[in-house]
């Protein structure tokens, strides 16, 4: 079978490139999606099962680094495309293992633009070729109460996790500019949603909460992140993939900014009412706990450019979405045990 594109997805049994790997699979029968993974903790083969036995999808386990077997799969499958979401994210982990950090998240990357590069060549045509680097609004470091990163905020990551990425991110900018790979990038606020490994805060919370455990909260629960349902990130990588402009950036968030605090509370309220408990139950769990070293008060993403340009906006579902999430752990907990 001919097919009219031929993806790489790199780290697609993971959280959010599962969701990204099904949605490319199912959307779009005439490209063939070839994921490679290494099955870390973080992957899981189980998350993109349903994919198994589709005429345009193949599963490759394997490591980003081993440059001899991504310089073969650029050459077996003609890969004219790349969705690189391969890499190790937990900040504490980093903060514990630094230079596992970079190993994956900076080697892997350049070990992937070279084959691209070997590959395609220099000054590639960016109408038939294109790297697609996936990243984090963390390499923008830390905000105060007001004010928002955008495409255009100075880097300066603050763990050995975001410093990793912003390596990664501009290596992609030098190959482009350096050899003419033609690249799109992107820097997302924080996921949510089904299949996220649960060492994160949503689903760390939940387990907490079914197994009537402490929630750990960091210090006061002040810090404040941006929450982007991961079907609302993979609609907009979609459409990066295919619309976005050689050589830009674009920022990607959930315009929903909580304090972990508050969020806490409203998932202790959401699983008393899927558990049938009394509203308020979950709340006495709460525990605070030492703060997290270098832990960045608040991200937030303005995403207009990615609007304006692109004419993508998240669906604005957080209840929902959220709920969702919480009735997916609250069955993953019960089936682990």
């Amino acid at each position: 079978m001919n097919f009219k594109r031929n993806i790489l997805m790199t780290g697609a049994a993971g959280f959010i490139g599962s969701h990204a790997a099904r949605f490319m699979v199912n959307t779009y029968p005439d490209y063939r999606i070839i994921v490679l993974d290494k099955l870390t903790y973080a992957g899981n083969q189980d998350n993109i099962r349903d994919l198994e036995g589709k005429p345009n999808f193949t599963f490759v386990q394997g490591d980003i680094c081993d440059a001899s077997l991504v310089k073969q799969l650029f050459t077996e499958y003609q890969i004219d495309g790349v969705m690189h979401l391969a890499a190790e994210s937990h900040v504490d982990r980093s903060i514990e293992n630094p230079m596992e950090f970079v190993t994956t998240n900076v080697v892997g990357t350049v070990t992937l633009l070279n084959a691209a590069l070997k590959a395609w060549g220099e000054h590639a045509d960016p109408e038939k070729y294109l790297f697609y680097h996936i990243s984090t609004d963390e390499v923008y470091g830390s905000l105060g109460a007001e004010g928002f990163f955008t495409e255009e905020t100075p880097y300066d990551p603050r763990s050995p996790y975001s410093a990793s990425k912003a390596s990664s991110d501009h290596f992609v900018r030098a190959y482009h500019h350096t050899f003419g790979l033609p690249i799109v990038l992107s820097n997302c606020s924080n996921n949510y949603g089904p299949n996220q490994y649960p060492e994160k805060l949503i689903p760390v919370v939940i387990r907490q909460i079914l197994e009537r455990k402490p929630i750990p909260v960091y210090g006061k629960g002040e810090n404040i992140r941006d929450w982007l349902f991961v079907g609302d990130h993979v609609s907009a990588m979609n459409v990066i993939f295919h619309k976005g402009k050689n050589g830009e950036t674009y920022n990607v968030g959930g315009n929903n900014e909580w304090k972990n605090i508050d969020l806490v509370h409203k998932l202790c309220s959401i699983v008393d009412t899927q558990l049938g408990r009394k509203d308020g139950n979950a709340l006495e769990l709460i525990t605070f706990v030492t703060d997290r070293k270098g832990h960045d008060l608040r991200y937030a993403i303005d995403a207009d450019k990615l609007k304006q340009d692109l004419n993508w906006e998240p669906r604005q579902q957080f209840d929902a979405y959220l709920a969702e999430t919480v009735a997916f752990y609250i069955q993953y907990f019960k089936h682990a045990k």
